[in-house]
């Protein structure tokens, strides 16, 4: 039986504006950081810088959909990434 890597992810919400329809904070994993930009009415996701950039990607806005009702202003919260970075 082969087993699927992980990696922890840490998120930390820093901003979150129910006029604007947006979500700010940072998230880090596997020695990466970075920060992001959540629209989540049009469901846009910007993650700065660009290195690492597509290995969080796709991991976050699942969990960003998943928790976002649950999310506020900072907290931090923790999610698993199916790669290891």
């Amino acid at each position: 039986m082969s087993y699927l890597p992980v990696t922890t992810a840490r998120l930390c919400v820093h901003r979150q504006s129910f006029a604007d329809q947006r979500l700010d904070g940072e998230v880090s994993a596997g020695g990466f950081q970075w920060q992001f930009s959540w629209a989540f009415d049009r469901g846009e996701l910007k993650v700065e810088p660009s290195l690492g950039r597509a290995l969080i990607e796709d991991a976050l806005l699942r969990f960003l959909v998943k928790a976002d009702y649950n999310l506020e202003p900072g907290g931090d919260y923790m999610f698993t990434v199916r790669a290891r970075f």
